[in-house]
């Protein structure tokens, strides 16, 4: 590893570490399973996903991580060790490390995010809002006074904000985005169907059919479950229409978050937008049609930015390079390992 800077984007689904001179060096799950019994880590990020749905009762599989911040302390330090073991073996220097956390994160979850960091090998750990990460990752230029809109969804938060003059302009961050619409998907299958399914399977029911804007195709998935009423398995065929009703509302959820940030961004700033555009990064952006729902409703015109699901980990780990730059959205903790 030839750069002890890194970048982390710690994600609700996905942990991905970002190298400046190597880019992306790991991209897991984040999941951890332990032993119900004794709490011995059995297996972290894609190995402990492969067991969601299927671990018998002595093991738990946890997600740490909650609409972006730590719900699991313990669970996340264990993550974050095992990960930066993977990328630097046997280094005997320590990282500094870069990790985003939500634009609206609050003290006590921040310190919390430090302390799972130092606690796992970190020689000093910075934070940095998600809109500013991922415009830089996104490679947007926002030291100039020209207004510039990020919309990251990923997949526990959606962060917005206009960004000018290596600032913040205004900002909102949703707890709605990827895992919500799973969770709805999960839930229209159980109260339509009778039909009982799991989260990657809800996955994959987005991926291939989900859509923010009505479709011209006819595309159909096959969904496998358990039905709720025989206990036996059941299969059926869903067609995008069924789950672009089921998935609608956190998506207008979103696209009102969007319209709010318009609202209270001053009038020049707003012509600034108008004219460059909003810029969508993160996994969720790649839902079919999102790009389109946001142009339609907010008048801009919405891209996705090249590689959206990297945009965040990349600008984090840019970070450094703007330690004395950015005027807020950057926070030096100030701690360091002895």
């Amino acid at each position: 590893m030839s750069s002890m800077d890194i970048g982390i984007d710690l994600g609700t689904t996905t942990v991905i570490i970002y190298c400046k001179d190597e880019g992306a060096v790991l991209s897991e799950p984040s999941v951890v399973a332990v032993k119900r019994k004794t709490e011995e880590v059995v297996a972290v990020g894609e190995e402990a996903y492969k067991m969601l749905g299927k671990a018998p009762d002595r093991l738990e599989v946890i997600k740490p991580m909650s609409d972006g911040v730590i719900s699991d302390y313990s669970a996340t330090e264990v993550m974050i060790k095992f990960f930066l073991q993977k990328v630097f073996g046997g280094s005997i220097l320590k990282p500094r490390v870069c990790l985003c956390v939500p634009s609206q994160i609050t003290g006590v979850e921040s310190r919390a995010v430090v302390d799972s960091a130092v606690s796992a090998g970190a020689r000093k750990v910075y934070l940095i809002e998600e809109p500013v990460a991922a415009a830089l990752g996104a490679g947007l230029d926002i030291t100039h006074p020209n207004g510039t809109m990020i919309v990251d969804v990923g997949g526990g938060t959606t962060d917005i904000a206009v960004l000018s003059l290596n600032g913040i302009v205004t900002k909102h961050s949703i707890k709605v985005a990827g895992n919500k619409l799973d969770d709805m998907i999960i839930k229209h299958m159980k109260d339509f169907h009778s039909l009982l399914i799991g989260e990657q399977t809800a996955r994959q029911i987005k991926t291939e059919v989900g859509c923010a804007y009505p479709r011209e195709d006819d595309k159909e998935v096959l969904v496998r479950g358990r039905n709720l009423l025989t206990g036996l398995p059941q299969q059926i065929t869903v067609g995008w229409k069924e789950i672009y009703g089921a998935i609608k509302d956190p998506i207008d959820e979103i696209v009102h978050a969007a319209q709010q940030v318009i609202e209270r961004t001053p009038p020049e700033l707003v012509g600034d937008v108008f004219e460059n555009g909003m810029v969508l990064t993160g996994g969720g952006s790649l839902l079919h049609g999102l790009d389109t729902l946001l142009t339609e409703k907010t008048r801009i015109q919405a891209r996705i930015a090249d590689d959206p699901i990297h945009c965040v980990a990349r600008g984090t780990s840019m970070a450094f390079d703007y330690l004395d730059k950015l005027y807020d959205g950057f926070v030096d903790t100030g701690i360091k390992m002895k």
